[in-house]
């Protein structure tokens, strides 16, 4: 007869503690990243918000509606100001994107290790390989 293991709380939810992305709050290193990650969202809404303006919520979509590169369409802006602010918000959401995107590599490969131990010695920290 086995017997089953509960769960625990933390593997619970690890599903939303990492859709959330709070292992990157956590993490030292990410956690300037996704400071700037708010700030960004926080700035451009505000800037879209006083020069467009937009509702508060329809500032924050287009802002992450830029800086993921989605862009839909539904909101644009329609002043001179706002075109220009909006092409350099854009690429900086892009940079903004790809640092965000390597913290979260960065941040799951050494959970995967640190889980699987010796079954992960073929997946290189990056930081081990002299990356960072």
């Amino acid at each position: 007869m086995s017997l089953k293991k509960t769960p625990s709380i933390r593997q619970v939810f690890r599903p939303f503690y990492r859709f959330f992305l709070v292992d990157l709050l956590v993490d030292g290193e990410a956690r300037p990243v996704l400071i700037y990650a708010a700030f960004l969202i926080t700035a451009g809404a505000l800037l879209f918000h006083w020069i467009e303006k937009w509702e508060w919520l329809d500032s924050v979509y287009f802002t992450v509606i830029t800086i993921t590169t989605i862009g839909f369409g539904d909101f644009t802006p329609q002043t001179r100001l706002g075109k220009i602010v909006t092409i350099f918000y854009g690429l900086n959401g892009i940079a903004l994107l790809l640092m965000l995107f390597d913290q979260i590599r960065r941040v799951r490969v050494r959970e995967f290790n640190e889980a699987n131990g010796p079954i992960a010695t073929g997946i290189k920290n990056p930081t081990e390989m002299g990356g960072e």
